[in-house]
């Protein structure tokens, strides 16, 4: 296991080396954030891919490979319909808004009052996804190290805490990178071939295995439309993918890099299926799903190889657990803090002292970086937080946002009756329901449809002041927002 351990420290210090180069990068709000929205192509590409393609994709994936077979394919799949709708229908639009947050977009197109709320909601959701990944540090140090669970969570989630916060967006872009690189040699290139060689091939896979283990629609239709309505219409309205859309040099970049991504997501869908399904051939027994993977490459792989495709998982991993951490910063910084702190200066009518937005960035970095880690070691069962997570976000905030990207005629009051009826809609179905039931999403998503159009058309139409700004943003007319929030027509 010697040169398995090396490929892994050796990736682990040219992680922190990359968030050490991007400190000196990061000078400003904008460089900090959204990596001075100067990403190319290219860049863009494989940074979008490595965000939505992280531990649950690649250990949960061949999971349900292993479980379902190629069908198990669809959580993926969907993640990849998702980001392909976002870059093809909406992804020009919103870099042309030069904002920062989801949160600061519904002000703009509602006039200033959407934000707070819509903040919280975003907050919980970039938290728990940051938790969920982070608790995934554990699975992989076990199998390198056999390391403590709480050790193991610590010592991942510094080492992206740390490059996080000393370089923001340009040290997790640059990181990104070679998690995308190291995730497309050690998944796509290596895992896969080897796995289905291993298991006497396509032939033999057959042969070993149920037809169900080979019919597309095996894990039920049922399950795939919530998977579309979670994870796909997760893709279009989530902090953390807006934030990797905001960091595009333009509008070709961010409609052609994201089609690019979205593409490369369902290839790795459909991979991490078919490891999966070899795994069952080889492993029939196996205790989980989530073990399928941990368990082929540790008794498969030949020695450095293996130490690659761990390092890919860990690529996986970190990647998205560094979106969800800035994201989760942001948010908390931008849409929280910030406007709580105005509404004091306000009341108290006193006047704040000029402050470094990069420094106070970087601070709400390090602090959710130790919440996350903290409730990661607290936090027992991942599926359910992450459920929760995504039905606050798609019940909440699905509707006012593409509400507001798509209809003229919503407005402020039916966004903030929308995302409080839904949000209390899918709390108490889940309440009643159970945490993993498809019922919360699904009456939870129209309870918010319902309010958010009722509301709506009983209320004036939004200031046409308001409009004519989002319009002249939209199309990418006017500098980017201040950090003030935006406010309310008179």
């Amino acid at each position: 296991m010697a040169v398995d351990y090396t490929v892994i420290v050796v990736y682990l210090a040219g992680m922190l080396a990359m968030g050490w180069w991007g400190m000196r990068r990061a000078r400003s709000k904008s460089e900090f954030l959204v990596a001075g929205r100067r990403l190319g192509p290219a860049m863009y590409s494989g940074t979008m891919a490595a965000i939505v393609l992280g531990g649950a994709s690649t250990i949960g994936g061949v999971g349900l490979g292993y479980q379902y077979g190629l069908s198990g394919a669809w959580m993926v799949f969907t993640i990849g319909l998702g980001l392909l709708a976002l870059s093809v229908f909406f992804s020009a639009r919103i870099a042309r808004l030069k904002v920062y947050t989801v949160s600061e977009m519904l002000d703009l197109r509602y006039g200033g009052r959407a934000g707070v709320i819509s903040g919280v909601v975003m907050w919980a959701y970039t938290l728990m996804l940051a938790v969920t990944s982070t608790i995934a540090y554990a699975t992989i140090f076990d199998v390198l190290f056999d390391m403590n669970r709480t050790v193991a969570i610590v010592l991942g989630g510094a080492i992206v805490v740390a490059y996080s916060t000393l370089g923001g967006m340009w040290s997790i872009t640059l990181t990104d990178m070679v998690q995308f690189v190291v995730k497309t040699i050690g998944v796509l290139l290596l895992l896969l071939p080897i796995a289905v060689v291993k298991a006497g091939g396509f032939s033999a896979m057959k042969a070993k295995l149920p037809t169900s283990y080979f019919d597309p629609l095996g894990i039920g239709g049922e399950t795939i439309f919530t998977y579309v309505l979670i994870y796909t219409f997760g893709m279009l309205i989530g902090q953390d993918i807006w934030q990797r859309v905001f960091t595009a040099r333009g509008d070709r970049t961010a409609r052609w890099g994201g089609t690019v991504a979205g593409t490369y997501c369902l290839a790795y869908a459909l991979a991490g299926a078919v490891i999966g399904t070899a795994a069952k051939v080889l492993y029939p027994k196996l205790g989980s799903p989530d073990d399928a993977f941990a368990t082929i490459v540790k008794d498969e792989l030949p020695v450095g190889v293996r130490g690659l495709v761990l390092a890919a998982a860990l690529a996986a991993v970190m990647s998205t657990s560094s979106g969800a951490l800035i994201a989760c910063a942001t948010v908390a910084n931008n849409d929280i803090w910030s406007r709580l702190r105005g509404a004091v200066r306000r009341d108290g009518d006193a006047h704040g002292e000029p402050h470094d937005e990069v420094r106070g960035n970087r601070v709400f970095i390090l602090i959710m970086g130790i919440a996350v880690i903290g409730t990661a070691i607290a936090l027992n069962n991942v599926v359910e937080a992450l459920t929760v997570a995504y039905n606050l976000l798609v019940g909440g905030l699905l509707v006012p946002i593409l509400g507001g990207l798509l209809w003229k005629r919503g407005t402020v009051q039916g966004a903030l009756a929308s995302v409080i009826v839904g949000g209390l809609a899918v709390i108490g179905l889940m309440a009643g329901y159970g945490i993993l039931a498809n019922e919360p999403v699904y009456y939870g998503l129209l309870a918010s449809l319902a309010a958010y159009v009722a509301v709506s058309l009983a209320t004036r139409p939004t200031d046409e002041a308001v409009l004519a700004t989002w319009r002249e943003r939209l199309a990418g007319r006017t500098p980017e927002l201040a950090s003030e929030p935006i406010p309310a027509p008179q």
